[in-house]
């Protein structure tokens, strides 16, 4: 062992004493409440660090953007988890955001790596709009779909993704990879032979790694904001249960037929 280090693991967010609670090196009761918002505050647990002002306010716009989008997979298996067992709200919870995969909630994780990936290859001295277009022609021969880009529901373009990038316009933190989100979209509709609206993750990871996080933050974004809407949608369920009714379309919906 060497002399001077510790021989215990480290951890740096958290403490709990007889008479305070410190968190990141600050006095909870005494510092932090009152002072901070729950955003603020959620920043200063994930990284270490006190937001800066465009930090606080895209990280509440983003948490805003992508909290309630209606009965999506995980508020159906969420409501139906609370129906089988109407004690479990913390179960339902976990039902819910069980589901933040690459198909849903889990994409903005994947742009980050997306962006980031192709932020080193312009930092080594590539075009934007070159990197782009050969990443989604990689992509696209791979037989992978891009992350980021087309959506059920809204076509030709998707209103939070689009507010989002105005407001990292009109706020100046528009950078390199809010450019490369934009180049994708040029990269990806030529290569898919169509325009494919950037959904809401693409903007998300894009705005967050050019003010600051890391592409471990992302994920993190969504699955907080969803749990808010979860949290929604699991008091009316309990005002107005809708979950048996939700699982009787689903055997509706599904024809069975005998195994030959």
């Amino acid at each position: 062992m060497q002399i001077g280090k510790s021989r215990f693991p480290v951890s740096h967010i958290s403490q709990a004493y007889p008479d305070r609670v410190e968190v990141r090196g600050r006095d909870l009761t005494g510092d932090l409440m009152g002072r901070l918002s729950f955003t603020e505050y959620f920043h200063l647990l994930l990284t270490g660090q006190e937001a800066t002002d465009e930090q606080r306010f895209f990280l509440d716009l983003l948490l805003v953007s992508i909290a309630e989008h209606g009965m999506m997979p995980t508020n159906v298996a969420a409501r139906m988890t609370l129906a089988a067992d109407p004690g479990s709200l913390q179960g339902a919870v976990a039902a819910g955001i069980l589901g933040a995969g690459p198909v849903v909630l889990g994409t903005s994780e994947e742009c980050a790596w997306l962006l980031a990936g192709a932020q080193e290859k312009v930092a080594a001295g590539r075009e934007p709009a070159t990197v782009a277009s050969e990443m989604a022609r990689a992509i696209h021969a791979a037989g992978g779909k891009a992350p980021g880009f087309g959506h059920p529901v809204h076509r030709p373009l998707d209103p939070r993704a689009e507010r989002i990038l105005e407001f990292a316009d009109s706020r100046g933190v528009s950078g390199p990879h809010v450019l490369l989100a934009r180049c994708f979209r040029d990269g990806v509709a030529e290569t898919w032979g169509k325009p494919l609206a950037m959904n809401v993750a693409m903007p998300i990871a894009a705005v967050m790694l050019d003010v600051g996080y890391s592409t471990a933050h992302v994920k993190a974004v969504p699955i907080l904001a969803r749990t808010a809407g979860l949290l929604a949608h699991l008091a009316e369920e309990q005002e107005n249960p809708i979950g048996f009714l939700l699982a009787s379309g689903a055997e509706d919906a599904v024809r069975y037929e005998p195994q030959e």
